[in-house]
């Protein structure tokens, strides 16, 4: 018996399993039926390659089973969803595209994926809209507890995400801002602020096409005559002609202090 060393891009990074010493090209379907039984239940190589030497080493695909809470990029439950976040001038914007996507189906162009937060704390998500409004319910709880405290807030919402039994099976990822903070919220318990953080000019964002809109938005901040609402306008309808999961069915919350007050203004 000859061992084989699988290399998969996961978190077990190296398995070791006994093969047959006869090994050849055509006996990928075996070798690939050997590897899944040593694999968790939540994964499965499905294709497999021998090197040129022909030796007891593969190279294989890991495909998962089960959907990461902490995937960023639009994939899975994600798609249909874009939300960006721009800091400029003491002036905060946050944009959603309208679009839920079932698969290969758009199923609604125009759906709502921004709420205020209490009454100075404004928020987007991307995933699962029952999860997050139980989110955004839970962090409201956290916000009254620790008022005008959001990195606080935030910081112990993100405790209870990763600790609860209930809160742990909810797939979602927000982004919650204030006149002083732009955070966002992952399902693996993350807490993750611009790096340019506090009330600096800043771009945050989430979804499907979230990385088109930064890199957009990015290329926008440092332009005259461009406000925080100019540039996720421009920026979204850029990221709405890249992704096919986002549309140009823009909502929109602004929140800025006028005369010492927080103000916010729906679209």
């Amino acid at each position: 018996m000859k061992k084989l060393l699988v290399k998969v891009s996961s978190s077990k990074s190296l398995l070791n399993k006994n093969l047959p010493s006869l090994i050849n090209p055509n006996c990928t379907s075996r070798i690939l039926s050997s590897i899944n039984n040593t694999l968790p239940s939540s994964s499965i190589v499905n294709t497999i390659s021998i090197n040129n030497n022909n030796k007891s080493f593969y190279h294989t695909n890991l495909t998962p089973l089960i959907n990461d809470k902490n995937v960023l990029d639009g994939q899975h439950d994600m798609h249909g969803t874009t939300v960006l976040c721009c800091r400029k001038g003491g002036k905060v914007c946050l944009y959603a595209d309208g679009q839920v996507t079932l698969g290969s189906v758009v199923m609604k162009n125009n759906a709502r994926k921004l709420r205020t937060v209490g009454s100075d704390v404004i928020a987007g998500f991307a995933g699962s809209t029952a999860d997050a409004i139980t989110l955004f319910e839970r962090l409201e709880g956290k916000l009254e507890e620790y008022p005008g405290q959001l990195m606080r807030a935030c910081v112990e919402m993100a405790k209870l995400w990763r600790t609860d039994k209930y809160l742990r099976k909810l797939e979602a990822v927000m982004i919650v801002a204030d006149k002083t903070h732009t955070l966002i919220l992952t399902g693996n318990g993350d807490v993750l602020e611009p790096t340019e953080g506090g009330d600096k000019d800043s771009v945050i964002g989430i979804g499907s096409g979230g990385h088109y809109a930064i890199a957009a938005a990015k290329a926008l901040l440092d332009v005259e005559g461009y406000d925080a609402e100019k540039i996720c306008q421009k920026a979204m309808e850029i990221a709405g002609e890249i992704c096919i999961y986002t549309n140009k069915n823009f909502t929109k919350l602004i929140l800025e202090e006028v005369g010492g007050e927080v103000k916010i203004t729906e679209n």
